[in-house]
């Protein structure tokens, strides 16, 4: 993992961790814009339908699954230390920001 990207991962995870989040909005500015913004080592960036069709096409469960275990430069639970509940509410706002 390149420098800058454990950087932003390292903040991702201390933003992340302290406070109760209202919802998904909420939980994808305090960690996942880092990366799923400007598409950062290959994070499919938000809302970009032609990116996201194949992944929502997995359903949430498998997405969730996903983010809970990690992928490519992705640490488990996306550098946080979110609740599955979090995480999904979290998939479900950028699955449906590209839908």
């Amino acid at each position: 993992m390149k420098k800058g990207i454990k950087l932003l991962v390292a903040a991702a995870f201390v933003v992340g961790s302290s406070a109760a989040f209202a919802d998904g909005a909420a939980l994808y500015k305090t960690a996942c814009f880092a990366c799923h913004d400007a598409g950062v080592a290959g994070a499919p960036k938000f809302a970009d339908k032609a990116l996201w069709a194949p992944r929502i096409a997995t359903g949430t469960d498998a997405m969730v699954k996903t983010v809970i275990t990690g992928k490519g430069a992705m640490p488990p639970n996306g550098g946080t230390q979110m609740t599955e509940a979090q995480i999904r509410e979290v998939v479900e706002y950028m699955a449906n920001a590209a839908k």
